[in-house]
């Protein structure tokens, strides 16, 4: 399995619009943080979790040629903006695009999407297909996908495991039964927006407990505020084994 890191901000990006912080005017390519998403290489199959603001920007970057699926974690517009992009896939692929989701984010797609779901479509518009998730793993393309219900602050949102890999954003909290999914994975991503607390995310040092309770080899940090500092200060103060991931990384698994 491979995995790219197509985006690792918060719903604002960095740096923020208007803002002259520290992290906002730094030059460090890894402060330069696109909306949260990631891509799959798995088995020869290609997917993406999430399809926020700069999807378009993410795949052009990273030259992705083919998409066998889009995951979605939540219905929150920095994770779902960007789907109407699907189309160049549509295009080149010849056929929809599989799409899966909860049932509330799913017709949320549908509200704010309803054109690609017309009775009567314009020519051209994005050709979706869509599959529920309730909760159970499913075979996506022939890959094994099993959902991981974890709370931003009062909205269920999934996470992913798929084999040894485990992908998780917009969360504060974890319950038990859901920990004992994540346990073994050799690859953690976890959601980390800032030093301070938050309402609805974990923050540095919940991360890091989190992270070391699930114990995986390798631990990324996503979901990067500019109020979490600079990526250079912050990653040398890290225990072992975790990191803060950025934008173009690329890991193995």
């Amino acid at each position: 399995m491979k995995v790219t890191f197509l985006g690792t901000g918060t719903s604002q990006g960095v740096p923020v619009i208007a803002c002259d912080c520290p992290v906002c005017s730094s030059l460090d390519f890894r402060d330069k943080r696109l909306r949260t998403s990631v891509h799959l290489e798995v088995d020869n199959k290609s997917f993406v979790i999430d399809t926020g603001p700069d999807f378009r920007q993410q795949m052009l970057r990273e030259k992705i040629k083919t998409l066998d699926a889009v995951i979605f974690t939540h219905e929150h517009k920095d994770h779902t903006a960007g789907l109407d992009d699907v189309r160049a896939f549509n295009f080149r692929q010849k056929k929809d695009m599989p799409v899966y989701a909860r049932r509330l984010v799913l017709d949320q797609l549908k509200r704010e999407f309803s054109y690609a779901f017309a009775e009567k479509k314009y020519p051209g518009v994005p050709q979706i297909e869509t599959y529920e998730l309730n909760g159970e793993a499913v075979d996506i393309a022939g890959v094994r996908f099993i959902p991981i219900e974890v709370m931003h602050y009062k909205l269920p949102v999934y996470g992913f495991r798929i084999g040894d890999f485990t992908y998780i954003t917009d969360a504060n909290a974890i319950a038990p039964e859901q920990i004992k999914k994540i346990l073994g994975s050799k690859v953690l991503v976890l959601n980390s927006l800032q030093k301070e607390p938050h309402i609805s995310h974990f923050n540095l040092n919940e991360a890091i407990k989190m992270a070391k309770q699930i114990g995986a080899e390798r631990t990324y940090f996503t979901h990067i505020s500019h109020k979490m500092g600079t990526h250079k200060s912050i990653e040398v103060d890290l225990p072992n084994n975790i990191f803060l991931a950025y934008d173009g990384l690329r890991v193995s698994i």
